[in-house]
């Protein structure tokens, strides 16, 4: 795989045009909000495309996501079992570099495996798991969980010199 400037382009086209991801991180959204006893905000193709921008104009974010997604979209292993490993790994690293940074990094992961399990797809074994993860991804860090408005009751302030 070679990736260069328009490479990253164009992944990012074929990424901002997913509108299955956003009917997913809907989907996923309303089986957390459900699990957790929260409401938490529907994303609009809108809000989605506007965040895929966001995140392939930080150019170190945006060639590693290229990368994740390229090898996702045609990952498959012969029998699937045996390459269950891989592709899992690759979503969970893929959900992490969209979130952009703990603690959104670990959410995403763990929300990968959720939007995992209600996708299912055709083609190769990757290409479930590149929904989901681009689902569990974009999910975290878009705006609409309640406990992410607002500051965080646990900041300290820093200690007055003296």
């Amino acid at each position: 795989m070679r990736l260069t400037p328009d490479r990253v382009r164009a992944e990012r086209d074929a990424v901002r045009e997913r509108d299955d991801v956003v009917e997913l991180i809907n989907e996923t959204r309303t089986r957390l909000g459900e699990a957790f006893e929260t409401d938490v905000d529907r994303v609009t193709a809108a809000a989605y495309r506007r965040e895929v921008d966001r995140v392939f104009a930080e150019g170190d974010r945006a060639v590693n996501v290229a990368a994740c997604v390229a090898l996702l979209r045609d990952l498959d292993v012969a029998g699937d079992y045996p390459g269950f490993v891989v592709d899992e790994r690759l979503g969970r690293l893929l959900a992490a570099t969209v979130a952009g940074g703990e603690p959104l990094t670990t959410l995403a992961e763990a929300t990968f495996h959720v939007a995992d399990v209600h996708t299912d797809g055709d083609g190769p074994a990757g290409r479930d798991d590149l929904t989901a993860a681009l689902a569990a991804g974009f999910q975290t860090r878009l705006p609409g969980w309640p406990w992410t408005e607002g500051e965080s009751p646990f900041a300290v302030d820093p200690p007055e010199s003296g």
